[in-house]
C-alpha cells in the first residue's frame, strides 16, 4: 500500500494520522522539456488504465525508476536545465535589488 493510500486509510480509521504524516515526504519542483512532461503524463495514464484510479507524476517516476521501463526518459527527467544556473543568478540579483528598493521606499 502506497504511503498516501496509508495516510488515507489512517486518517479515515482515525489511527496513527501522527505517524503517518511524519514519514510523507515534502513536495520539491522539478523542471523538465515539454516532451518529457508529456510523455510522463503517458506514462501516468497507462498506469491509471492499470491500475484503475488516479496516478499522479511522482507515483509515474516511481514506477519508472522501479520498474527500470524508460530508463532515457529518466535520465532526461533528471538532466540539470541547460543555463538554469545563470537565470537563478539573475533571478536573485533581481531578487536583491527588489527588495533594497521596497526598504528605500517602505523603510525597514
Amino acid at each position: 500500500m502506497s504511503a498516501p493510500a496509508r495516510a488515507e486509510q489512517a486518517t479515515a480509521t482515525g489511527l496513527f494520522t501522527g505517524v503517518i504524516v511524519s514519514m510523507l515526504a515534502m513536495p520539491t519542483t522539478i523542471s523538465v522539456t515539454e516532451d518529457v512532461k508529456e510523455a510522463l503524463l503517458r506514462v501516468a495514464s497507462e498506469l491509471q488504465l492499470r491500475l484503475g484510479r488516479r496516478v499522479d507524476l511522482n507515483e509515474a517516476i516511481r514506477y519508472l525508476l522501479l520498474r527500470d521501463k524508460k530508463p532515457e526518459l529518466l535520465e532526461e527527467a533528471c538532466r540539470p536545465v541547460p543555463g538554469f544556473e545563470d537565470a537563478y543568478r539573475e533571478l536573485m540579483r533581481e531578487r536583491r535589488r527588489d527588495e533594497e528598493e521596497a526598504r528605500r521606499k517602505y523603510g525597514p
